[in-house]
This record gives C-alpha cells, structure tokens and sequence, in this order.
C-alpha cells in the first residue's frame, strides 16, 4: 500500500516557474514507477499523462506538450518525487495528480494509487 499526498501548487504568471512535490509512505516506494498526470478544469476535460520515472530514476517520459519545460525526478531515501514545471503556460492550468505503479507506463488505468492532487493555475 502506498500513500500520496502532493504538495506545491499555486498562482504563477506565464512564463514562471513551480516545483510539485509529492511525498509517499511505505516502505516500498523505491519498487514503483511514479507518474504526474494533470486534469484541466472544465467539461470534458479529462486526465491526461504528464511524466513518469522509473523506480530508479534512470528513465523518463514526458507528454510532447510539456517536453523540454517540465522534469520529472525523484529522492528515493526522501521518499518524495518532484515535478519542476518552468515556462508555464496558461494550458498548464490543471490539478496535477501524482501516482504510482509496477513498472513503468504512460496510462492512467496501470496506476494503482494516486494522491489527492494539486491546483496549478497560471495566469496569462
């Protein structure tokens, strides 16, 4: 069983930057790949993948809209993982979601536990 709680979301101004953080419990989080996904307010606006890394760290994806802007990196003797999102944009705006699974993937129904999530707003 792992447990998360995210932390670090806020107001910024485009262009600004934000780190997410999301602290897990158990004994086992160095044994789990961990993603962020992010959900955008409004109707039909469903959650979509942002980033994940291994349990090791030694490989990442990222979502093409964030490529290049956001990383993805994790403390496995904190127990934590971060998201650093620079040049943010006003589409950046969402409840960012950090989760955890077996393995490592891009979708959402392979993750087994999620945290409760985020607000990112950015202003234009």
């Amino acid at each position: 069983q792992v447990q998360l709680v995210e932390s670090g979301g806020g107001l910024v101004q485009a262009g600004g930057s934000l780190r997410l953080s999301c602290a897990a419990s158990g004994r086992t989080f160095s044994s789990y790949a961990m993603g962020w996904f992010r959900q955008a307010p409004g109707p039909g606006k469903e959650r979509e993948f942002v980033a994940t890394i291994r349990w090791d760290g030694s490989t990442t994806t990222y979502a093409d809209s964030v490529k290049g802007r956001f990383t993805i990196s994790r403390d496995n003797a904190k127990n934590t993982v971060f998201l650093q999102m620079n040049r943010l944009k006003p589409e950046d705006t969402a409840v960012y979601y950090c989760a955890a699974r077996r393995g490592m993937g891009i979708y959402i129904s392979e993750y087994n536990y999620w945290g409760q999530g985020t607000q990112v707003t950015v202003s234009s």
